[in-house]
């Protein structure tokens, strides 16, 4: 397609809404894949209908919770206190939700994360010599 077409394919924010619902107040809540014990926090990408992070806190006392609450803080631009667990304490499949931010904008900063962290497919056709011998 010519360039400033308007049928020229645009990732959608639609897509990446089936990583949240919003709840009865308006808040976004989204689903967590959490991988406790990482060598640093940071999100991986989608795992089904979730959103992938690791975290480098261990899952003792709250504490991968937490940096769950942190991450998420982080990414939306918000401060700690507008983060909640809302299901999931101690298991890997989470639900936080997130105040102050719009809908809209949740979408487009989740398209955002996974995009970037999707990056191009691996070539599995190393340059690979033949054994000698």
């Amino acid at each position: 397609m010519a360039p400033g077409d308007e049928h020229s394919p645009v990732p959608s924010p639609a897509v990446e809404r089936e990583l949240f619902d919003l709840d009865g107040n308006g808040r976004a809540v989204l689903r967590l894949h959490v991988q406790p014990g990482a060598g640093r926090s940071e999100v991986i990408g989608r795992h089904g209908d979730a959103l992938k992070v690791r975290v480098a806190a261990a899952p003792e006392g709250g504490r991968a919770n937490q940096a769950c609450e942190r991450l998420l803080a982080e990414l939306f631009e918000v401060k700690v206190s507008a983060v909640h667990l809302v299901a999931g304490a101690s298991s890997r499949s989470k639900r936080f939700a997130v105040e102050g931010v719009d809908p809209d904008d949740v979408a487009e900063q989740l398209e955002r994360t996974v995009s970037s962290e999707r990056g191009p497919a691996p070539d599995h056709r190393s340059e690979q010599r033949p054994l000698r011998r």
